[in-house]
């Protein structure tokens, strides 16, 4: 694991890493930030997974999280949404929802994707392994994100609930075996077996699995994509239907955009600190 680049802030660092996978079969960089707090001892981690077109930088540079992440005592650790560098496929096209920058943290089971497309697993196993041996971190973990990266969290909390204390997300897509961004993705990385969709569809995971972990989402209500991509409402459903103990937070005149997570991301660093307690 080497550093790439690394910065004081707010009392800790914010640091970049580079480092081979073994999932992923290439080089892949993440973004750190280790509170003050690190310096005398481990302290917990929100694990924040980005959205589409994104990589490791976006969140560390634009959503103002250090701040109270520094004033709480917590880790971020900010992988990247995709597998990077040479042999990693791509869309043909280079659309921005599938390939790079687009890896929905699936596995791929379908080729060419399945070579590197291991997301999933890159996000529950080896990057935590890997950061919880090397840097001054606790067992405890929460885990967050934004769109595509809400999404992830999701499923990856739903699945293994006794790994998080919490998960929250910012405009999830919320039910992605029944909208545009998902069909495509899910049909290009799984095949068309909509029972391995499902295991990534955090609606129907809800409804399958129940969740013991308190979930919170915020959803603007000014989101171009909000009836078409992400559709909250079956997740509120899903809730409702095994007691699970959802807050869906509708904001007036919020798009989809880092303002609207700069503007409530210290809400969930507050839960999620709460929680890790």
């Amino acid at each position: 694991m080497q550093i790439v680049q690394q910065q004081r802030c707010f009392g800790g660092r914010q640091i970049r890493y580079q480092h081979t996978s073994n999932v992923l079969h290439c080089d892949m960089q993440f973004s750190v930030f280790l509170p003050p707090q690190a310096e005398s001892g481990p302290v917990p981690a929100v694990y924040w997974l980005s959205g589409l077109t994104c990589n490791d930088e976006n969140f560390s540079s634009k959503a103002g999280a250090q701040r109270v992440a520094a004033e709480l005592g917590l880790a971020l650790i900010i992988p990247d949404t995709s597998p990077r560098g040479e042999g990693v496929a791509d869309d043909d096209n280079a659309a921005y929802d599938l390939g790079l920058g687009a890896g929905f943290y699936v596995n791929a089971t379908q080729a060419p994707w399945n070579k590197h497309y291991q997301m999933y697993d890159y996000t529950l196993n080896e990057l935590p392994a890997l950061v919880e041996a090397e840097l001054p971190l606790t067992n405890k973990r929460a885990i967050t994100g934004h769109s595509m990266g809400g999404h992830g969290a999701l499923v990856l909390a739903l699945r293994n609930q006794a790994r998080f204390s919490s998960v929250s997300a910012f405009a999830p897509i919320s039910n992605p075996s029944d909208c545009p961004w998902g069909e495509k993705a899910f049909t290009a990385y799984l095949g068309d077996n909509r029972e391995m969709w499902s295991h990534y569809d955090a609606s129907l995971l809800l409804i399958n699995k129940g969740c013991t972990l308190p979930i919170l989402v915020d959803q603007g209500e000014a989101d171009n994509f909000l009836t078409e991509q992400l559709k909250p409402q079956t997740l509120v459903a899903a809730a409702k239907q095994t007691n699970a103990d959802l807050t869906l937070r509708m904001q007036q005149g919020y798009d989809h955009s880092y303002y609207f997570i700069a503007s409530f991301i210290e809400d969930h660093l507050r839960f999620h600190a709460k929680h890790l307690r």
